[in-house]
């Protein structure tokens, strides 16, 4: 099959505005002035208490990131795509997941062997780590664009069956607009820390939601993850396909001139 790049449009902006509040009434953002409490995560023992840690030092989590590099690549653009590119991602979001690691409160699939790498480190250290990559420039892959031969989507883009959800949901199964949280390009919302989406690698963004679809977690505080369980409960294989083919490709319009979107990656195989 065919594959493109596909572009968001800050257009749809508006539209998100009058879905944004499914969101917002379960985590509501934290003010930007107060460099405390940033990541709405339980503390789990002194040393992962978020709470206690102020915004991340890009420049001292460069060197705590050399560790990453091997999974994630130095630039957080990883090149492996069971590993999510982290350059770009939100540094609460990053600081959240790597929290939740060391603790054993994410402990499925491939995060396994980030245990002995995050457990030595500090809250800080996650802190400084996540705006490290959150200063680099995220890549963005292709979109699936091979017209689906059957089913309910015939006729459609593969990407297209993504797009769709992503853009407008599917209120007959209580499906809301994936860009109410994560934005018309999806470039997220580090208010509540939601991850960036726009660019990551189809076969990550697969086995997450395949993950949120089983609604089964062991986080001490679910908020963030029961959210997105409600979001991914009703979707199909082929959906969570499609709607990782399109947010592997999506990307702003802008990043092609900074260069951000403009690299060669490895195409979702179908």
């Amino acid at each position: 099959m065919r594959h493109a790049r596909v572009l968001g449009f800050a257009g749809l902006a508006a539209a998100a505005v009058a879905v944004v509040a499914y969101a917002q009434t379960t985590v509501a953002p934290l003010p930007e002035e107060n460099p405390v409490e940033t990541v709405p995560l339980e503390s789990v023992g002194s040393e992962l208490d978020l709470s206690q840690t102020v915004w991340g030092d890009a420049q001292a989590g460069q060197g705590k990131a050399s560790v990453c590099a091997a999974c994630h690549a130095a630039d957080g653009n990883s090149i492996v795509p069971m590993y999510p590119r982290l350059a770009g991602q939100s540094e609460r979001y990053i600081a959240h997941q790597m929290a939740l690691i060391a603790s054993g409160q994410r402990n499925s699939g491939a995060v396994v062997a980030m245990v002995p790498f995050v457990q030595g480190l500090t809250a800080q250290d996650m802190r400084d780590i996540g705006a490290y990559f959150a200063t680099q420039t995220g890549g963005a892959g292709l979109a699936d664009d091979g017209v689906v031969a059957d089913g309910p989507y015939a006729g459609m883009k593969f990407y297209e069956i993504g797009q769709q959800l992503y853009r407008s949901g599917d209120a007959s199964r209580e499906i809301p607009a994936c860009m109410a949280c994560h934005g018309p390009t999806g470039a997220g919302n580090p208010g509540p820390a939601y991850p960036r989406l726009g660019g990551q690698h189809q076969e990550y963004l697969v086995t997450r939601l395949q993950e949120y679809r089983t609604g089964t977690t062991t986080q001490t505080d679910p908020a963030l993850f029961n959210i997105m369980a409600q979001v991914a409960h009703s979707l199909t294989d082929q959906e969570i396909q499609a709607l990782s083919s399109y947010l592997q490709g999506l990307h702003d319009r802008a990043d092609d001139a900074a260069g951000g979107g403009s690299e060669t990656v490895a195409a979702a195989a179908h």
